[in-house]
Parts: C-alpha cells; structure tokens; sequence
C-alpha cells in the first residue's frame, strides 16, 4: 500500500505539500490560528482554546502572544512555561519541540520544511521537512530564525536577528548570519 503524504512527511521523506489532506490540516490550524489571533486577550488567557486542542502538547504556564501563526499545529510540543512573543510562526512540517522555560523574542521563525532545489520539481509541490528541538531554559532573540534539523541546546541563547542553520550547544551563545558561536558556559 502507498504512503499517503502526511505519513512521507512525518516520516522525513519527500512528499507534496499540494495534496488534500495536508490541506485540511493546514485550514484547521488556520481556524485555531485566526481564532487566537482575533480574541480579546482577556478572553484568550495564554492561548486560544482551539490551538490548545491543536498542539500536540502544551505544559502549564505556556504563553503564547498574538499574532501567532503555525502551518499545522499538531507537530509542536510546548514544555511548561514556554513564552512565545508577538509574531512568532512556527512552520511545522516535522516536529518541534520548545523545552521547559524557554522564551521566543517577538517575530521568532522556526522552518522544518524546505522545497526542493530543482525548480521542475519544486512547482510539484516536492518538499521535505526536518525536525527541530529547543532544549530547557533557552532564550531566542526577537526576529531569529531557526531552520529544520537544528536541536538547540539548554541553556543556549540565540542573538536577535540570527539565523541559526546548524545545532548549537547547551550553554552556547550565537549571533549572526549565519549564527556563529559567541560564547559558551
């Protein structure tokens, strides 16, 4: 029996994103994503209530400012105390992983998919996704992006602005574009 793409996607495969059932997951998250976003803040406390039935998991005391948007939702697992700031976008093909205590600077991106480099096949819709994983306690820098398959380690900062393509070490500070290490503990 075929792989249907959701099952290429979650198994790190190459899939295409143009497909019906990756489609109506991605209009659920819409709908929780518009729902979150368009709440009063006293009605949405930490986060929307569709996004908390979304999330594959959320800990006590996650926060998530609005705006906010996720591609699908069911790939991202929050630790207790996750702060995310306004303009956070979490494009989660594959999974995400943010650890206990960690805290995103406003306009954080995380990227888990990448289409692929031969155009022909690109307007396919060919794309894959890669995992990422931010340990306990790590703070990310207003306007940061984090590619697909980096694992950040506890402990670590990420400078503001930085584009983070590798992993980094526990501890590890990194600034830059591409980030670079600037100090370690």
């Amino acid at each position: 029996m075929a792989e249907s793409e959701r099952q290429k996607m979650a198994a790190g495969e190459w899939y295409c994103c143009l497909d019906p059932e990756l489609e109506a997951l991605r209009a659920s998250a819409r709908d929780a994503v518009h729902q979150h976003n368009m709440m009063s803040p006293v009605q949405r406390g930490s986060f929307g209530p569709m996004l908390s039935t979304l999330f594959a998991g959320a800990g006590a005391g996650t926060f998530i400012e609005a705006p906010f948007h996720c591609t699908y939702g069911i790939n991202i697992w929050l630790g207790p105390r996750v702060y995310l700031n306004a303009g956070c976008t979490i494009l989660d093909s594959a999974s995400v992983r943010i650890g206990e205590g960690s805290m995103l600077g406003p306009g954080v991106q995380i990227y888990c998919p990448e289409h692929h480099k031969d155009p022909a096949l690109r307007s396919t819709g060919l794309e894959i996704a890669r995992p990422v994983e931010i340990g306990k306690n790590v703070w990310i820098g207003g306007s940061a992006i984090i590619l697909g398959g980096v694992t950040i380690g506890d402990g670590a900062i990420v400078g503001a602005g930085s584009v983070v393509t590798k992993s980094v070490a526990a501890g590890a500070t990194v600034v830059g574009n591409p980030a670079r290490v600037l100090s370690t503990t």
